[in-house]
């Protein structure tokens, strides 16, 4: 480990006046996932993404993603206040942000102490709803986010495409997904709304969501959001199954909470038919979760395959997921 930041991230800070420009500040090196480097320096982080992820196959992501995670950022905590963490300084030409650090819990942490709270599942439904309907149909925004390039490099590829090639029957259907969510241009999109990049603000009941960790950010459908979040809930009944019946009724806050906050022709019936994708794509594609044992992956697989050519509704999909995941 360095004992000293590097010089990009120094004068990022002391040019931004986070610290004085004679100091040398005490830091801390924060786990970043397989994706970025993280500094903490004293209540600021510093972030920068790794153009290689820490993954077991090769897979090379555009490091200019850094400055639409920022952006995005920005644009959430602008449509829902208190949605993201408040954006201090960048240097896009470095591929570096700074931005406050949330002194909260993860949500995937509640969640595999088998803590699932429907009230605050719906509230990530609905903050994310909020986010989606803010930047809808706004051409200002799309230009802001020119990211479909890196969207399918960092999320259809090693997804969708990856997984069609471990299964070479579905290619045709995963395909055809890849296609028809690549060519849906909505709204501002995260792209990586999971538990483990969503924060528990707040104290007793008056929880909400703060989300962190948009490499992914995009311009394009919102039910790319809704499945990615509502299939890792499907696969912590898997990881927790004392908990299984919570987290199905964190699944139905969710949603409904989501739905109920939009008006987008079609969106339950793409994220419906996205979903059993995603489940296959976090066994047999470039990103599987490291938590469900050989058992649990051959379960994913069966009711993913089960639900691909035919899923329309999320219910559709949670009761299939109910029935064969016990």
């Amino acid at each position: 480990m360095s004992d000293s930041l590097p010089e990009p991230v120094l004068a990022l800070l002391r040019g931004a006046g986070l610290v004085s420009r004679n100091e040398t500040p005490a830091f801390e090196i924060l786990p970043g996932g397989v994706s970025s480097e993280i500094w903490k320096v004293g209540d600021v982080c510093v972030k920068r993404a790794l153009p290689r992820l820490r993954v077991a196959q090769r897979w090379d992501a555009p490091i200019e993603r850094n400055r639409y995670e920022r952006r995005w950022l920005e644009a959430a905590a602008a449509a829902a206040p208190g949605a993201a963490p408040r954006v201090l300084a960048c240097d896009d030409a470095a591929g570096l942000f700074a931005m406050e650090y949330v002194h909260s819990p993860v949500w995937k942490e509640h969640l595999r102490q088998g803590r699932a709270d429907p009230d605050f599942a719906a509230q990530v439904g609905g903050t994310l709803a909020a986010i989606h309907v803010a930047t809808a149909r706004r051409p200002e925004v799309a230009r802001r986010f020119p990211t479909d390039e890196i969207f399918h490099a960092i999320r259809l590829e090693p997804y969708l495409v990856a997984t069609a090639k471990v299964h070479p029957d579905l290619e045709a259907r995963l395909r055809a997904l890849v296609e028809t969510t690549a060519g849906t241009k909505v709204c501002l999109v995260h792209g990586d709304v999971s538990p483990k990049n969503i924060l528990v603000g707040g104290e007793g009941p008056a929880h909400f969501p703060i989300f962190l960790d948009a490499e992914c950010a995009w311009y394009g459908d919102p039910a790319f959001d809704l499945a990615f979040c509502l299939n890792h809930l499907l696969l912590k009944c898997l990881w927790v199954p004392a908990s299984r019946s919570a987290f199905l009724a964190c699944f139905d806050a969710l949603a409904s909470s989501y739905l109920n906050g939009v008006l987008f022709p079609s969106i339950e019936e793409r994220a419906a038919a996205l979903l059993p994708a995603l489940l296959l794509a976090r066994v047999d594609g470039k990103s599987p979760v490291e938590y469900l044992t050989p058992q649990n992956k051959e379960v994913v697989r069966t009711v993913a395959r089960e639900l691909l050519p035919a899923a329309s509704t999320l219910g559709q999909v949670r009761d299939a997921w109910q029935r064969s995941s016990t």
